[in-house]
């Protein structure tokens, strides 16, 4: 009889449930990894209201299964904890579901025709917005160009009456029409601004393209246009956008998206909809403000696990430099394919410094755009800066987004510092390509996209896609980890590659501890939140030629199915 009740209570305590409530929801008969190194493969799973409850065999799982429970049999098919969006853009996303979508324009003419297109859909006056154009990726430069890009004449022709804005794939240049060049006031005697540049002909006119932030004025003038909108009408666009976003992430895997940047107004709106339940994804989101708003606002914005953990807010995006398609990456040697520049600064050093005290004082993490060697090398010297002088604060993780061009000098301080890497797999194959155009071959072998330099030092290495420039989907992320090969079947310096189970991670738990998030998610443990995707291939067996093929069958969210194929 002892022995009975000795069993018996061991069982209870291994499952917590003989005598306890039965589970909402039951995985069985799978391959669940956890990313948990203590528990690191099991069967089944059991999860109750927003938590995992239980991991384990079929039998022990079984035990937690009632009347009113879920059970998806899995058949063998792997899960994995949801995948978290290391740096994308929420909102962006959703706005360009609603805008014209460039990405696939294999010519200069062909984006001119979807212009054409639009504009007999719209009034006039109505501004057309576009996003997704990369020259690189254009079958021929266009007739005539300027570096490779086009000279407005074209567009303005078949939109005399509407402004244009068409926004590169990076979101770092642009091309305008004459018309909204005309609302923004750019005109020959425009000067270019500080961190931006305003292409021009030879006679000194402005051909169209713009560059970092040369583009604000276009950026203002847009927005003017917007402020015309109804509150209601506004209020609908942005919903709008929201659902498309939610949508497209929940059916692609993505439980969390960490943002890479939105305003006050913006988040005002995030947290409106969270309190309200319509949140439909998990959203950490980093402050874009400068520096006077941000004193002024920190304080009442830190905002962590608010409504059952779909929104935290503590984080600052800033900008060091642009990206290296539009030759805006701010690099320590002239560009390999145009020796007169060597990139863009877009926020001076004082500036940044400030934002860091900022950042320190407010307890914020400080997420820096940096993609050139020069532009790391600057923040990784304003970090150490911060960190030397206040010894006392540990634990920061503060991060470098991007990351994608370093100095081999500069790969040790990311480890060294603490500082992490927040990078993009599917950047380095969708890049490839052209990055040795830009920067060399010696360079680019260096320390382009250099994953295993970074996990070699001890770096923490987070992926995303920066969506909307690349596509949300994490399959195409995880193969380009793995694989680094690019469409043209070659690998970009293969020797950088992750394994399966680092890219796996990276995507996961690591991604969750760049954000403070290990303890909820980013792996699969009793107590923390039931986010879980189930493949319909085992990406971690399958030989890489069939990961992309791969497609998510469920997405589960605080274990509740809210995606099923």
């Amino acid at each position: 009889m002892k022995i009975f009740l000795s069993a018996m209570l061991l069982i209870a305590s291994h499952t917590g449930c003989v005598h306890g409530q039965p589970a909402d929801l039951v995985l069985r008969n799978g391959k669940i990894l956890t990313v948990d190194e203590k528990n690191p493969q099991v069967q089944a799973l059991a999860a109750r209201g927003d938590l995992i409850v239980a991991l384990g065999s079929d039998q022990a799982i079984g035990a937690y299964i009632g009347e009113a429970t879920r059970v998806i049999d899995l058949q063998g098919r792997l899960a994995i904890p949801g995948f978290i969006e290391g740096h994308g853009h929420f909102m962006g996303l959703g706005q360009s579901m609603m805008r014209l979508q460039l990405a696939r324009a294999r010519s200069w003419p062909a984006i001119v025709d979807q212009v054409e297109k639009k504009v007999k859909t719209v009034r006039p006056g109505d501004w057309i917005i576009g996003r997704g154009w990369h020259q690189e990726k254009w079958d021929h430069p266009p007739s005539p160009h300027i570096e490779g890009l086009p000279l407005h004449h074209d567009l303005s022709q078949v939109s005399p009456d509407n402004p244009v804005l068409l926004i590169h794939a990076s979101g770092h240049s642009a091309i305008a029409n004459a018309m909204a060049m005309k609302l923004a006031g750019i005109t020959r005697h425009s000067s270019n601004p500080a961190g931006g540049e305003i292409l021009r002909d030879r006679q000194g006119e402005p051909i169209g393209v713009l560059r970092e932030t040369a583009m604000d004025p276009l950026q203002s003038a847009w927005a003017t246009s917007l402020a015309k909108r109804s509150p209601t009408q506004a209020e609908a666009d942005r919903k709008q956008a929201i659902a498309l976003a939610t949508a497209e992430c929940l059916a692609k895997g993505v439980t969390s998206f960490q943002d890479a940047g939105s305003p006050f107004a913006l988040i005002d709106f995030y947290r409106k909809l969270a309190e309200a339940g319509k949140l439909g994804v998990r959203l950490w989101v980093m402050i874009s403000a400068d520096n006077q708003a941000l004193a002024k606002n920190l304080a009442q914005y830190r905002i962590i696990d608010h409504a059952q953990k779909h929104l935290t807010v503590k984080a600052i995006k800033r900008l060091a430099d642009g990206a290296l398609g539009s030759h805006g990456a701010w690099l320590l040697e002239p560009y390999a394919d145009l020796p007169a520049s060597s990139g863009l600064s877009t926020t001076p050093a004082p500036e940044m410094a400030e934002t860091a005290r900022l950042a320190l004082k407010h307890g914020f993490q400080l997420c820096t755009h940096a993609i050139g060697d020069r532009a790391n090398r600057e923040v990784l010297n304003i970090y150490q800066q911060i960190f030397q002088k206040n010894p006392s604060k540990q634990d920061l993780r503060w991060r470098i987004e991007h990351a994608q061009h370093l100095h081999p000098d500069d790969i040790p301080r990311f480890a060294k510092l603490g500082v992490i890497a927040s990078m993009q797999g599917i950047h380095c194959t969708a890049d490839g390509p052209w990055v040795i155009k830009r920067l060399g071959e010696r360079r680019a072998q260096q320390g382009a996209y250099a994953w295993r330099s970074l996990l070699n030092t001890g770096a923490i290495l987070a992926n995303g896609t920066d969506t909307p420039v690349e596509d949300v989907n994490p399959i195409p992320g995880f193969h380009a980890l793995v694989t680094r090969q690019m469409n043209n079947g070659q690998s970009f310096f293969p020797d950088q590659r992750l394994t399966r189970q680092e890219a796996l991670q990276a995507y996961t738990l690591n991604a969750a501890y760049a954000a403070f998030e290990e303890h909820s998610k980013g792996s699969l443990a009793p107590g923390k939140l039931a986010d879980i995707v189930i493949l319909s291939r085992d990406i971690m067996t399958i030989p890489t030629k069939e990961i992309s093929g791969t497609q998510v069958l469920y997405t589960i969210l605080g274990g509740k199915v809210v995606f099923e194929k």
